[in-house]
């Protein structure tokens, strides 16, 4: 908890936060989140036996959800945690146990270990739901995933979502391939692109519209919009969604950077700046900027080369308006890599890892490999995806909330 603290004071400080214009900060500055606005679902509550999916994100001002909500006397029977668990010091991928929360004293269950999704028994003494999570904006977030599950077992059960909505810190970003389903993961589950510039509930429409969800059923939704928000507005986020991004400068790099998580190559896990630099120890002698991983508990126990030197790129100083006008994911830097790794056959092989996954599971394409080893032009590569890239802006125009 300790390392969160800390992390968290990181991210207030936004000493790499992005540089907007006086207008745009401005206007960023009048955005309500859902969960801020009470008023407006409190009514919806009051008098219910309430379910909450929340974690460390989930406030009001600078007050958590469930503290805020206990004060104005709604009656919450429990906690469903997704990834990262309730108070979000989780590392990535770790199973995360039931537990009684010491602060509130409400159960706390976990649907990031033994189940995803919550049982017919859960539910049976729950009248309403509700989902309140900050997300990134990028498909293998496992945000989405836990909100699609808890969705079915709202159908399943017949009872209301009541989701709060968040602004996306990427939402001005529509770009990537669309998932190859035959690709489909823990961290790809839906055919949408690498960034798909929603926030929860227009992806939560999407879902529902498109016959997403098991059997296509579609769930009952109570959406809470967010204030004063379009998707062009630069969002800081006021506390890391996760142990892993930490600041904002990851949050806004992470579109481009997560694609590392399966190559050969550290992203930053193993370091207090992770998503905002790259290398490896076989890049001695070719580039100059050096970290090395650490096992940190809570963010990385067993990084990849860890207590190794790895010598590459860094990132935290990267303008990340850059990305911003240009509307694109940075495939640059993948392709600089591979072209300086003196072992290429190693590049892409997961095999040398535990901490690696698939490329094609994670870019969710079977032709992204051999397209970088044979170093087609990115605008090459682009074009392979617009037609799909086309067909879902033209589809996610029918669920947007937000101009």
């Amino acid at each position: 908890m300790k390392i969160f603290t800390v992390l968290a004071a990181a991210l207030m400080l936004n000493a790499c936060a992005p540089k907007v214009n006086a207008y745009t900060d401005k206007a960023a500055s009048k955005i309500k989140t859902g969960a801020d606005q009470t008023e407006l679902y409190v009514p919806l509550l009051k008098g219910k036996r309430v379910a909450i999916m929340a974690n460390q994100t989930s406030i009001i001002g600078k007050s958590h959800l469930v503290d805020s909500l206990q004060k104005l006397g709604i009656n919450i029977v429990k906690v469903f945690g997704p990834e990262h668990g309730f108070r979000g010091n989780a590392s990535a991928g770790a199973r995360v146990s039931d537990e009684i929360d010491q602060r509130t004293g409400i159960p706390i269950i976990s649907l990031y270990g033994k189940k995803n999704k919550p049982s017919n028994e859960d539910l049976a003494d729950v009248d309403i739901l509700v989902y309140d999570l900050q997300d990134v904006g990028v498909r293998f977030y496992t945000n989405i995933n836990a909100l699609s599950r808890l969705m079915e077992a709202c159908e399943a059960n017949k009872k209301t979502l009541l989701i709060l909505d968040r602004p996306n810190p990427n939402g001005y970003l529509v770009d990537g391939p669309i998932l190859d389903m035959k690709y489909k993961s823990g961290i790809g589950m839906f055919p949408i692109p690498m960034s798909h510039g929603l926030t929860v509930a227009e992806f939560a429409q999407m879902a529902n519209g498109e016959g997403w969800l098991t059997n296509k059923v579609k769930a009952d939704l109570k959406i809470i919009k967010v204030a004063n928000y379009n998707h062009d507005m630069p969002y800081t986020l006021p506390v890391p969604p996760s142990p892993n991004l930490n600041t904002q400068q990851a949050i806004l790099l992470y579109p481009s950077v997560c694609m590392f998580e399966g190559v050969y190559v550290n992203h930053g896990r193993g370091t207090y700046n992770p998503f905002t630099v790259l290398g490896s120890p076989a890049y001695k002698g070719i580039y100059s900027f050096s970290f090395t991983p650490k096992s940190i508990k809570g963010m990385a126990e067993s990084p990849i080369f860890m207590d190794e030197v790895c010598y590459g790129i860094d990132l935290r100083n990267y303008d990340t308006e850059k990305l911003r006008k240009s509307k694109k994911i940075n495939f640059e830097w993948i392709k600089e890599l591979y072209k300086a790794h003196p072992q290429k056959e190693k590049f892409f092989e997961s095999k040398f890892s535990n901490q690696m996954n698939n490329i094609e599971i994670q870019i969710g394409r079977g032709d992204f490999r051999q397209q970088i080893i044979d170093d087609v032009p990115i605008e090459t590569i682009r074009a392979g995806w617009e037609p799909g890239l086309k067909a879902y802006k033209e589809m996610r125009k029918k669920y947007l909330l937000y101009p």
